[in-house]
């Protein structure tokens, strides 16, 4: 048997609304089909085959949670469950881990029960919305940006770019800071500290001069701030001197940090912009300044859609708009090579470094992990899909270490950095890797042929089956073939030396 690729799994509930309070499980008397579904989506395919009961109850069953679906009959419920237990379950070595011991960590000395944490934004700007996701299981939340400026946001001002499924891929918002004043976000702190005094709070600030920066950092330590992370980078506060325009100038990242180190004792962490072209000398300029560590990436400078009738760009405020700051999951290859960057400096060893961009799975944390990140954030896709993601990520990322033998998190941090370099010019360039085709899974589309004959090296034709057919001879193993077939039913294959 094959083993199922889980895009193939999630691309066949791929119109599932990922409901709250769920119709499918309304009407389900022996299975919460919509726990499982949303597994599969968040790519946690093997905890939830193996959190199915012993017996398929979807073998009689005549489906009920198909048409009570928001979507009727648009989401094949039971063929989803049933691939879990026929095609995923078999496959699972690892049993569920009975405790989340191995998630354990911290952030600079200071005990984490896991690697998540909300990122400073709207989904950490209040008491209520914390408290909520602590209760689900976050670790810890970096509140939204406080300061002593007058906030007043537009609106709208979100936008966003859509894939074919309607979820965002891409997410820009023109969002300011904390529009709380000073005494209310202290106040909030110290309800926080009280009910939950384990989880972490991590104060996120932006002050005007060293003098702000110095006083804020004091306020959110006296009032139960775990630790102070410093914002500089909101590409929407770049007017006067704020925001990406300090990040953008290691002096004034130095400058500042050391305000803000000066004037309290616990952990600061500079956040930078990834609006520039190499992070390591504001990284390095922070540490300098005295910071324990820092935090990347904030959004990137952004313009998505022009409105091809007004002609304003999203998100349109009065016939108006701005550059924004992007982010959501397209983001996150630039995150991982800022992230990369800076856990490769051999100058930031042993600052702590909270990764963040595009996370949305427990895998998309993971290569984060691997690249160097200590701890995690999350925003946009919380956004999109709620606190309650925590459970996949945890879960998944649990099951993870359990199957590869390791005891912490922490001893997977960094293990992708050795094997990557900055340029190409170190890759060995004497293989041909061909591709294979697996014919179980091909539909005879052609699009290996299309894509391959017009942007790649007329390597395959399809035969009288429609199958495709590889001319080895002209293959040179770029595997584009490989990313366009819809179906997977294409994999990396033989090898072949073209250089002694």
């Amino acid at each position: 048997m094959i083993p199922i690729e889980p895009s193939i799994l999630r691309s066949d509930m791929i119109r599932c609304a990922l409901c709250q309070n769920a119709p499918c499980d309304a009407v389900c008397e022996k299975l919460k089909p919509a726990d499982f579904l949303r597994s599969v989506w968040f790519q946690n395919e093997q905890c939830a085959a193996q959190r199915l009961p012993e017996t398929n109850p979807c073998i009689t069953c005549p489906a009920p949670c198909e048409r009570a679906c928001v979507r009727a009959g648009e989401v094949p419920i039971r063929d989803v469950v049933n691939r879990l237990y026929y095609q995923v379950k078999p496959e699972c070595e690892t049993p569920i881990p009975k405790d989340e011991d191995r998630l354990k960590c911290d952030l600079c000395g200071v005990p984490l029960e896991n690697p998540f944490l909300l990122s400073s934004s709207v989904v950490a700007s209040t008491y209520d919305m914390c408290a909520r996701a602590f209760e689900a299981g976050w670790a810890g939340a970096c509140f939204k940006t406080i300061c002593t400026l007058d906030i007043h946001e537009a609106s709208p001002r979100f936008s966003a770019i859509s894939g074919s499924d309607g979820s965002i891929v891409g997410f820009k918002n023109i969002e300011q800071l904390s529009d709380h004043s000073v005494a209310e976000n202290m106040a909030i702190f110290r309800r926080l500290k009280a009910n939950y005094p384990t989880k972490f709070i991590l104060a996120s600030i932006m002050g005007q001069n060293e003098a702000e920066w110095g006083e804020l950092a004091r306020l959110c330590e006296e009032n139960g701030a775990d630790a102070i992370e410093l914002n500089f980078s909101c590409p929407n506060m770049a007017e006067g001197g704020l925001g990406s325009d300090i990040g953008q100038v290691p002096e004034l990242v130095e400058r500042f940090t050391r305000a803000a180190k000066q004037a309290c004792h616990i952990p600061v962490l500079a956040k930078l912009t990834p609006n520039v072209a190499n992070m390591s000398p504001a990284a390095e300029a922070a540490k300098r300044g005295g910071a324990d560590g820092l935090s990347a990436i904030n959004t990137i400078k952004s313009i998505v859609g022009i409105n091809p009738h007004t002609y304003v760009s999203a998100p349109a405020v009065r016939g108006q708009s701005a550059v924004g700051g992007y982010s959501g999951n397209a983001v996150k290859p630039i995150a991982l090579r800022f992230v990369a960057e800076l856990g490769q400096n051999p100058h930031l060893k042993g600052l702590h470094l909270s990764a963040m961009g595009g996370v949305e799975t427990w895998k998309d944390a993971l290569e984060f992990i691997l690249l160097g990140g200590n701890s995690i954030q999350v925003t946009t896709a919380v956004m999109q899909y709620g606190y309650r993601i925590i459970d996949d990520l945890k879960a998944g990322l649990n099951l993870y270490l359990t199957e590869k033998g390791f005891s912490s998190v922490k001893e997977a941090v960094g293990l992708g950095l050795d094997s990557l370099s900055a340029t190409t010019d170190v890759l060995e360039r004497d293989t041909v890797i061909f591709p294979q085709f697996i014919r179980e899974r091909c539909i005879g589309c052609g699009r290996c042929a299309i894509s391959c004959a017009d942007g790649g090296h007329q390597a395959i034709r399809l035969d009288e089956n429609r199958r495709p057919v590889l001319n080895g001879k002209n293959c040179v193993g770029c595997h584009l073939c490989i990313l366009v077939c819809p179906q997977r039913a294409i994999q990396p294959g033989k090898k072949r030396i073209t250089r002694p």
